[in-house]
């Protein structure tokens, strides 16, 4: 199973919360940030029309663009649980 990704920005609200929801459920992840990483800025204004949406969170495949806890959630129960 593919590792969880998500793009964002230490500034981002959005962005620091859902790694402490991850964190809070001991969900493994990669943590990208788009303000250092040209290609991973490039790649989530691919997955959302142009736009620079964080989080952009990738779930195996699974793109959520700034979804809320409850989102995350039910993505990561569709997956097969934790990534640890």
């Amino acid at each position: 199973m593919d590792r969880v990704k998500v793009y964002g920005a230490d500034w981002c609200e959005d962005t620091q919360e859902t790694r402490a929801h991850l964190d809070g459920k001991g969900i493994g992840y990669d943590y990208i940030n788009v303000d250092h990483d040209a290609q991973a800025e490039e790649f989530i204004k691919r997955q959302n029309g142009g736009k620079r949406q964080t989080p952009t969170v990738d779930l195996g495949g699974q793109i959520l663009v700034e979804p809320d806890n409850e989102q995350l959630d039910d993505a990561l129960r569709r997956r097969g649980g934790s990534n640890h």
